[in-house]
């Protein structure tokens, strides 16, 4: 005898909605668009393109090759760039002094993409961790990270940062009561139009090593009292969920115009959670680490790797995204527009 046929039950059937591509298109509940991505870029010093051997298909980038970025970006329909620096190990110290250097890589890389493409927003990282030799993101004594004195050296790398043209400021230190005082600076300065999108709820995670190669900062974890193990005690916790609360509550109260959860899809959760409680412009950083995930099963043909790259990022719409922070941005948005 044959199952019962679902007649008793029409309304039901799901399926309804998914049979034609003209239907699932119809009523898609999230919807990703190039308008959406912040293209990660890493800039150095030499000439043309260095492949970064751990990100397959990311390069770092020539000041001249950045320019021609941003305008590859305004043509892609990428409202914004951020962008990271490679530094030399001969240019780095204890303290990154050429952090706040006026006439550094980030000061002429920005300044040379906005007049590439002015359309094109600049986001620069408030962070020391590319001008250290021991690879953190503030000034230590006796193995300890300063917060304090770190923020000075912040607040001076933000507005250079922002007197070469740079639109955004992305502090990603974890430094306590750093949005505050950049948000104070900057007002001083008479730079109050220069938006701060912190990265409020920064993890120490495992998924930045192929980024530490990318900008040369691979000292990181010599565990020596001048050069501590790993950021667990100023970056959080991966466990906890409620703290990431706290930490975008207090950015938002210094300032912060956005605010960004770091890394991306392993803490989706955390974005929901910051968008229902805040209804604040929110944004993720899709890492490194996954981007190099991906490619490396794409490459070993696990995955369609089209097909991932697009799922990935629709996933941070779901869960509330504003935009992400990602490598993936030209390909995307050229899958897009296909």
């Amino acid at each position: 005898m044959s199952a019962a046929p679902l007649a008793s039950y029409p309304a039901l059937r799901m399926r309804r909605l998914r049979q034609a591509d003209w239907t699932r298109r119809l009523v898609r509940e999230s919807r990703l668009a190039p308008s959406d991505l912040i293209w990660s870029v890493i800039v150095h010093d030499g000439e043309g393109r260095v492949p970064v051997a751990s990100m397959p298909g990311v390069q770092r980038l020539s000041v001249a090759e950045a320019a021609k970025a941003a305008r590859e970006a305004k043509a892609l329909g990428i409202p914004a760039i951020a962008v990271f620096p490679h530094v030399d190990g001969g240019e780095k110290n204890a303290v990154g002094s050429k952090a706040a250097d006026p006439d550094g890589l980030i000061a002429r890389a920005v300044k040379g993409m906005k007049d590439a493409a002015p359309e094109v927003g600049i986001m620069c990282d408030v962070a020391l961790d590319p001008f250290t030799d021991h690879g953190h993101d503030g000034v230590i004594e006796a193995g300890r990270i300063l917060n304090d004195a770190t923020i000075e050296r912040l607040v001076a790398q933000g507005l250079m940062q922002a007197r070469a043209g740079c639109d955004i400021l992305a502090p990603s230190d974890m430094m306590d009561g750093r949005v505050g005082v950049l948000r104070t600076a900057l007002e001083a300065a008479g730079l109050q139009d220069t938006l701060i999108m912190s990265y409020a709820a920064k993890y120490a995670s495992a998924f930045y090593g192929p980024y530490r190669e990318a900008i040369g900062s691979s000292k990181l974890g010599t565990g020596s009292a001048d050069n501590p193990a790993d950021k667990a005690t100023y970056q959080m916790d991966a466990a906890n969920s409620d703290e990431a609360l706290r930490e975008v509550a207090l950015d938002i109260a210094e300032g912060a115009d956005m605010v960004m959860v770091k890394p991306g899809m392993p803490y989706l959760d955390i974005v929901r959670r910051i968008v229902d409680a805040f209804s604040m412009p929110t944004f993720a950083f899709q890492v490194s680490g996954e981007y190099a995930m991906i490619m490396a099963a794409a490459q070993n043909g696990w995955l369609d790797e089209d097909r991932a790259v697009l799922e990935s990022l629709t996933a941070f719409k779901r869960a509330g995204c504003a935009g992400v922070i990602t490598y993936f941005a030209p390909r995307a948005a050229r899958l897009l527009e296909a």
